[in-house]
């Protein structure tokens, strides 16, 4: 056999987390198997109920998208190899649920800072900045993001409660211009987002009034 095989490769979605500043890649957080459904929510933004009658058609800005996405992770293939996966066998799926959690959580340094700071009589302490979240589904949709909502289900433990199965619920919101401006790396990719979109609506067939039944506007 030459190895070759005829199967597509599988492009897994996932997360990578970029240092706001230097734009430098901290990590890259692949999800173990795709999920099935990917909900997308747009809400436009409108100028307002009460502006003017000439402003009716106007927008303020992009319109707020969110993602909402379940995941599993199971250790079972990992298991199935213990001496490749010593990680698994230790923790079971502990590592990758910490890693996922580290999304919405300050690093612990970070708080100690804080907290020495305070101790120090700093009155004003600025909020922590975490790292860039960027959503990658594939090559045409990469996006900077901000986890909104996140839930685990932890459905199988190993004989230590080291959780081996779980299932994921992660809520997105998109990072657009009015976020985070135009000169941020973020801000560069929600615009590349943005054209993509623009590039795929070009692609779409386009109609005669015939398709609507109708021979043209009254």
């Amino acid at each position: 056999m030459s190895g070759y095989s005829q199967s597509p490769r599988l492009v897994k979605a996932g997360i990578v987390l970029i240092d706001p500043g230097s734009a430098q890649v901290r990590r890259v957080i692949a999800l173990q198997y795709n999920p099935d459904t990917l909900t997308r929510t747009l809400q436009a933004q409108h100028i307002g109920e009460g502006a003017e009658r000439s402003e009716a058609l106007r927008l303020k800005g992009p319109a707020v998208e969110t993602f909402k996405l379940e995941a599993e992770i199971d250790a079972a293939d990992q298991l199935e190899f213990p001496e490749q996966n010593r990680s698994t066998v230790e923790a079971g799926i502990a590592p990758q649920l910490a890693v996922l959690e580290s999304l919405i959580n300050p690093g612990a340094a970070d708080l100690l800072a804080g907290k020495a700071l305070a101790a120090s009589g700093t009155l004003e302490i600025a909020p922590m900045e975490s790292a860039l979240a960027i959503f990658v589904w594939g090559a045409n949709r990469i996006v900077p993001v901000r986890v909104t909502e996140f839930s685990i289900t932890e459905e199988a433990f190993d004989p230590f409660l080291n959780p081996i199965r779980a299932k994921l619920s992660l809520g997105l919101r998109v990072l657009s211009i009015d976020d985070l401006g135009f000169d941020h790396k973020g801000g560069g990719l929600f615009m590349a987002y943005l054209q993509s979109r623009e590039r795929l609506a070009a692609k779409a067939a386009t109609f005669g009034f015939d398709a609507l039944g109708i021979g043209g506007l009254p």
